[in-house]
């Protein structure tokens, strides 16, 4: 593939060299400006203190202050300081999971642990080379530059980081045709730290360039629970354990749906039940929102009972279904269907969606015979061969 020239024929410069130099400069105030959008890009990892304001901040700003992923901590830990010993940058690392898992959480903590700078990006920000070029060019011995959704980024801004993360350098483009020039630029060693909900996404090159890969898992109640604690703790509030058990409960494996059914009973106690959270006050509040028992919301009771009482159970295309509840297939595919499929309440199958044991069972109604029994649905053998074959012997000639 071609590469995508950083400047035209107009903006060459007289010498490569000059004009490696403009172009630094020039990215440098771009860096600046773009650090300022990110909010988190100055941040670095020598902060003494924490204001209350920043506490009030539920995302941990340590990796040993977070709740579950204690396998992926550890592993991290190890990178971490094995790196801090042989005073070298840190592995360029990649983190794949579903959403609010806490991906950027370990990313905003590493650069901590390490006492480095940290940059923060996005990939869908990133759409040529000139765009990451700032970063690259402004990374600070031994930094982290985090990329968010980061099979997001171009098939050309991909390439373009291929020497970056291997060779720590980058090859500029001036100008265009016969009068181009290619500019070998050195960098700074520093790390890279993509983070991806769609891992196959990524092209195979680009992931084998991530020296350490970790997947995130969903959370067990008992984290949650505890996640749920500690942050109304850090919001001044009062909650009962069971209060945060049933919260937890409710909240599908993701510390980001705690901390939102958390603020949302926060809100409900504030203005019903003079700001304490017992457990009656958090059924309450969550019986507001219409989240059943199983955390699903009323979205996923109607695609539920839409297969039932429509398709009577299933199987069923998922376009269909989105037909009938007039809703985008994209809504259904990423936003529904994940949960209900982890909980084994929907099952995908070659021929559409179908109802499971547990959905007919979640929806009160009795599961039909065949799928408590599958062999009962499976057509039954002939009795006897001759049956088959018409009373000919299939081993032997038709014509003598």
């Amino acid at each position: 593939m071609p590469r995508e020239p950083i400047f035209s024929a107009e903006d060459s410069q007289p010498s490569p060299e000059s004009a490696a130099r403009d172009l630094l400069a020039e990215t440098e105030n771009q860096a600046g400006s773009s650090d300022g959008a990110a909010g988190d890009g100055g941040q670095t990892g020598n902060d003494a203190t924490v204001t209350p304001e920043e506490d009030l901040v539920l995302r941990p700003r340590r990796m040993e202050d977070m709740i579950g992923q204690r396998s992926v901590y550890e592993r991290l830990e190890i990178a971490v300081d094995a790196a801090k010993i042989r005073n070298e940058p840190l592995g360029h690392i990649l983190l794949d999971g579903p959403p609010g898992l806490g991906k950027t959480t370990f990313a905003t903590c590493i650069p901590h642990a390490l006492g480095v700078p940290l940059q923060i990006a996005s990939g869908a920000t990133l759409a040529s080379p000139k765009d990451l070029l700032p970063y690259l060019t402004n990374a600070e011995g031994g930094s982290i530059l985090f990329i968010d959704e980061i099979h997001r980024m171009p098939k050309t801004v991909e390439e373009f980081m291929y020497p970056a993360m291997e060779d720590f350098r980058i090859d500029i483009t001036l100008g265009e045709g016969v009068n181009a020039r290619t500019v070998n630029m050195a960098l700074r060693p520093f790390t890279i730290i993509g983070a991806t909900t769609r891992t196959g996404l990524l092209s195979a090159p680009l992931r084998d360039r991530f020296q350490i890969r970790e997947h995130l898992d969903f959370y067990s109640h008992d984290e949650l629970t505890q996640i749920i604690l500690r942050n109304a703790a850090k919001l001044k509030i009062s909650v009962e354990e069971k209060a945060a058990e049933k919260m937890a409960v409710c909240s599908r494996g993701t510390p980001r749906i705690a901390n939102n059914r958390l603020r949302w009973v926060r809100d409900y106690a504030t203005t019903r039940a003079n700001g304490a959270i017992s457990l009656a006050v958090a059924v309450a509040a969550l019986d507001m929102l219409g989240i059943d028992p199983l955390g699903l919301d009323p979205q996923d009771r109607k695609y539920m009972e839409t297969i039932l009482r429509v398709f009577q159970g299933g199987p069923v295309g998922v376009e269909a279904v989105a037909h009938t509840l007039n809703t985008a297939t994209d809504t259904l595919t990423d936003e529904v269907e994940p949960f209900l499929l982890r909980a084994e309440l929907v099952v995908r199958t070659p021929r559409g969606r179908m109802l499971a044991t547990a959905g007919y069972e979640h929806l009160g109604v009795q599961p039909p015979p065949e799928l408590l029994n599958p062999y009962l649905s499976e057509p039954t053998l002939p009795d006897s061969e001759e049956s088959e074959n018409d009373g000919h012997n299939p081993h032997l000639p038709l014509f003598e």
